[in-house]
């Protein structure tokens, strides 16, 4: 068959086989007297062949390479293919997402527009001095999406970075709880670690409680630290367990202490964190600096029950444990002498 007869029964057309020939990928196997192409039954079929590949995403190249390479085997063209789609899903995906934050920050004008985008673009910089820089000079008057902020930190592995990009998210006038949430649920550990965090340093916003919360039953120690510190700094009785688990382990267990004597000022709450504090005192085998830490931590609470405690801590069998609380017990007598 000749080159038109074989375009009207493939539909590719007369130039593509062309560019096939001159390719190598498809050359008819012979010419008629006038130097015509002349294509054979065998050559209509690699075509296609060549076409069938082309659907799949293939460009010329490769599919010469899966005609031509006896190593080039099905399952590893196969395995090709699903990782250039899986590549190109993630880059639509990640620009489908960037649309949707300009479209969220309803801007104004074609300037603000172009605003965002160059934020986009230095966000994405591999120079971390650079995203950090992007971040705190931004104008005051250029709205960010929060929906953008938020994936910024869920992203960010500099931690200087990702701090500045939490106050960024706390400071903008949208909701970025709502955006945070489904990083707090994701398979990455250090994306939920950055999602709590930043939802940590949103106090108050919608939503962010119920995050906070659900994070404290997070596989991750340090993600259910996070949010038990700040659920504690918000009032909420149910960081009570993980705080004082925080003084027993010695992690952040200063400031999971000081916590724990804020939320002690509520009567109920003060009657539960110091029986919590000395059921951990009277397990057996604890060992002297988890109680010494125990014992510091009763010095944030109030009321007559943690003096109680911390007196008999005075007379402890463990000489080091005895020392620290009598030490402690003395400061608090001399900054209320009249106190239980």
């Amino acid at each position: 068959m000749l080159i038109g007869e074989v375009a009207r029964r493939s539909g590719v057309s007369a130039r593509m086989l062309r560019h096939y020939d001159a390719l190598g990928l498809v050359r008819p196997t012979g010419r008629t007297t006038g130097g015509y192409r002349e294509y054979s039954a065998e050559d209509v079929r690699r075509i296609f062949h060549v076409e069938s590949l082309r659907s799949l995403g293939l460009s010329l190249k490769q599919i010469g390479r899966a005609l031509e390479d006896p190593a080039f085997t099905p399952s590893a063209l196969v395995g090709d293919l699903i990782r250039w789609t899986e590549d190109r899903l993630a880059r639509e995906r990640e620009l489908l997402g960037r649309l949707r934050a300009i479209d969220t920050s309803a801007p104004a004008d074609w300037q603000e527009v172009l605003r965002i985008i160059e934020l986009m673009r230095e966000l994405d910089s591999a120079s971390a001095a650079r995203r950090n820089q992007a971040v705190l000079a931004r104008p005051e008057d250029v709205p960010v999406p929060a929906e953008l902020l938020a994936q910024a930190v869920l992203n960010e592995p500099d931690p200087n970075v990702a701090g500045a990009l939490r106050w960024a998210l706390a400071r903008s006038d949208a909701d970025g709880a709502e955006a945070l949430a489904t990083g707090a649920r994701s398979e990455d550990v250090g994306v939920r670690r950055r999602a709590v965090q930043a939802v940590a340093a949103m106090p108050g916003a919608p939503g962010t409680s119920a995050v906070l919360e659900e994070a404290l039953g997070d596989p991750d120690a340090a993600v259910r630290r996070h949010s038990a510190l700040a659920l504690g700094r918000q009032g909420a009785a149910a960081a009570v367990p993980e705080l004082v688990a925080m003084v027993v382990e010695g992690a952040n267990d200063v400031e999971a202490a000081e916590v724990l004597g804020v939320l002690s000022r509520d009567a109920g709450c003060a009657e539960r964190i110091t029986a919590a504090i000395a059921d951990e005192l009277a397990t057996p085998g604890a060992d002297t600096a988890t109680r010494i830490r125990l014992t510091q931590a009763l010095v944030e609470l109030p009321g007559a029950a943690a003096r109680e405690i911390l007196r008999g801590l005075t007379h402890d069998d463990d000489s080091a444990v005895a020392l620290v609380a009598s030490a402690l017990r003395g400061v608090l007598e001399d900054q209320d002498p009249e106190a239980p």
